[in-house]
Order: C-alpha cells, then structure tokens, then sequence
C-alpha cells in the first residue's frame, strides 16, 4: 500500500464510473482504481447497448441493411450511409452518377458539421463551460432542419442510396444551405470567443490526456484524435471517394496530442467542411441521381416512385424477396467519418445478402485508449479525455 508523508498507510480505492454517467458519452463503463485524484488503473468495459447491427446485416437485402448504418454513429448517420453503400457499390461493380457523388460529399460534410457541434457542446459543458453548449446548438438545429428539407428526416436519414441518393436537391434546400455556410464561420468565432484562450479551458485541456504520434498510430487512432498528434492522415485525401477529389481543402493537424489540440483540430475542420460545402453548391452538375445498374439493389429515386406507383409495388416486392445476386469476394471500404475512418468489411456469397459484414468503428478503436489516456492523470481529467476521443457508443456496441 502507499505511504502518506506522515508514513501512514492509504488503501487503494476502486469506484465504477458509469454505465449512467452524463459525462461518459453513452453507456460507457469506466471501472477506476484511485491512490487519492490520482487514477492508478482504467479499465473500460463497453457492450451495454447490444445493437447486434453486423448480424442483423447479414439476414437482410443489400438495400435493406441501410437503415442499420444510421443506428451506428447516430449523430453522423448520413456519413455511415455513404460509407456502406460505396463498400456496396464497390462490391457491385456500381459507380453513382456525378450529380450524386456530390450531394453525398455535401451532405457527409454537413454531418461532420453536426457531429463536431455535438462534441464541442457536451465536452465543453463536461468541462464547465455551458455558454459554448446553448451557442452551438443553435446552428446544429439548422442543419437538422436542413436534414428535414432534404429528406424528411433529422437524425436517422437512411439518404444515401446504392448508386446515388433517395432524391434530388431542391433549389430552396441549396439556397438555405448556402446562406449557412455564409454565415458560419462568424459563428465559429463565437465559440472560439467563449472558449479559446478561457484561463480554466486551457487548464483542463493543455498537456492533458497527450499522445504521441508513433503511439497514436500504434493504437489504431484516426480521425482528428490521430491528427491532433501531428499525424496528417485522413481517407479524404489518401483513399479519395465521391468528389473529394474535385474540391479543394486542407486537413488540420496538431502538435502537441493534447486536449487542446485536438480540440483545435475540430474547429478547423469547421471551417473546412463549410468549405467543401460551398464548393459542392457552387460545382454541383446537372443530371441523374442514381446509377441505371443500381435498379437491380436499390429503390429508384423518389421523384420516379411518385410518377408509377404500381412499378415501385413491384420493384419494391422483386428487390427485397427477390435481391439480385451480388459477386462472389470480399470488399473493404473505408470513409473519413466525422469520429475517424468507418470502413465496412462485406464477404458475399453470391446471394442477395452479405454472407458476413464488420465494421470498422473508430469509436470502438478509440475507446481502447482510454486507459492510456487516464492512468496516472486526475480522476476529473478521466472527463476531459473521454470528451477528447469522441465517442458514440452505439458504434462501439455495433
């Protein structure tokens, strides 16, 4: 046992934090060995919500297993869609049409956007700081309403489809996005403003939870939990998908591995993903939104379902009892997720439903860190380095 100055002996103290703990990020259990403040051992246990979503996958149609995906990472579920319908696509042979690679860009960066809002709302206000929590969430409910317009849904959006997209963008849609992306970056200012050089902020999040590079990549981080390290990888830019190769941004990297800067790296990529956003609206080309080939897996767009609705009845009866074959092999594909890469492992069969699918979820990488990233800090730092990795547990749970 450890010896006080006086030499009188302590005992070690073991306490539970979570799986009912605002501040753990979801059903989270951290089981924590203390010396006084000071965390001694963190072991984390996940597997509280039992999602099941890959064993689901496997006894469902191609098209079928989409509405899954939005159940992962549920703040980002438009960046989960695209990221299994390119391994799909991938798999099929598919590639969607121009006008939709740019709509899936537009709409994936609007979904980093309010996954990142998210996180700099609730990991601020673990912190201390509720102002940035009330500001930020305001422009989070824009882009839900933006979700709204778009598809009629807010969280789960099930939009992006096998081949393309569920519909076409409307003028007044693009119109109001745009008129975001005009006015966000002086939103982001004011965050910046509450928080940025806020005395108690750097306190709590500069040199704490610090990795070093060669051991964030040895840890399998991605993400900007990897790139506030130093570590400039990102799927956008090594692994181009949809029309991230056709607009121009630059990827945020920190120096330190701290907090702080991983922090920063996330109010950066602000600015870039509005970036990328204003790109899409200004090049986004005229034409199809869905691949003639994707009929054989994929529902048709909702401008045609409307026009015959006894062809859709059949389509609909032929693709889920019926689903085309899909190429006997096995695919792995990977996207820049708002939390770092989500990469889907498919092995088919041949059949109309995959014969094993996994998911690759950054959240369920990064929470293996966790333990690296509290043992020997203060038990209230445990709160600023759960914050700082970003995790959803409905993807560590999958």
């Amino acid at each position: 046992m450890p010896k006080t100055a006086k030499g009188l002996e302590t005992k070690a103290l073991t306490i539970s934090m979570g799986p009912q703990h605002p501040a753990t990020h979801g059903v989270l259990r951290l089981v924590l060995a203390l010396d006084g403040e000071t965390v001694v051992k963190c072991t984390p246990y996940v597997g509280y919500l039992h999602r099941g979503i890959e064993k689901l996958a496997e006894h469902m149609t191609y098209l079928n297993a989409i509405p899954l995906t939005d159940r992962l990472d549920y703040i980002s579920s438009m960046a989960n869609n695209e990221g299994y319908c390119l391994a799909v696509e991938r798999l099929f042979g598919i590639e969607a049409p121009e006008r939709a690679k740019y709509i899936r860009t537009m709409v994936a960066e609007m979904s980093r956007i309010s996954s990142h809002i998210l996180w700099l709302g609730t990991h601020a206000l673990d912190i201390g700081a509720m102002t940035v929590f009330l500001y930020s969430f305001r422009e989070r409910e824009w882009i839900l309403d933006l979700f709204e317009m778009l598809c009629g849904a807010r969280l789960t959006t099930t939009y992006v489809r096998i081949g393309g997209v569920r519909n076409d963008v409307s003028q007044e849609f693009l119109d109001s996005l745009y008129k975001f992306t005009e006015q966000f970056p002086s939103r982001i200012a004011e965050y910046e403003t509450l928080i940025d050089q806020n005395r108690i902020w750097l306190k709590r999040t500069k040199r704490i939870g610090v990795i070093e590079a060669d051991e964030a990549v040895s840890w399998g981080l991605t993400g900007p939990t990897l790139r506030g390290s130093g570590v400039p990888y990102d799927v956008r830019k090594y692994a181009p998908y949809d029309a991230y190769d056709k607009v121009e941004f630059d990827v945020p990297v920190g120096k330190n591995g701290d907090v702080y800067d991983r922090y920063r790296c996330r109010m950066e990529e602000f600015r870039q993903s509005n970036r990328i956003i204003k790109q899409c609206i200004e090049k986004l080309p005229k034409g199809p939104i869905m691949a003639p080939e994707a009929s054989k897996v994929s529902l048709p767009p909702k401008d045609n379902v409307l026009k015959d609705m006894e062809s859709m009845i059949h389509h609909f009866v032929l693709i889920t009892k019926g689903p085309i074959a899909a190429p006997e092999g096995e695919i792995y594909s990977a996207v820049e997720a708002p939390k770092g890469e989500l990469g889907f492992y498919i092995v088919s069969d041949g059949t109309g439903r995959p014969y094993r699918m996994r998911v690759r979820s950054p959240s369920f990488v990064h929470a293996s860190v966790i333990p690296k990233l509290c043992e020997g800090s203060l038990v209230a730092d445990v709160i600023a380095n759960i914050g700082t990795i970003d995790i959803v547990l409905g993807e560590c749970d999958r």
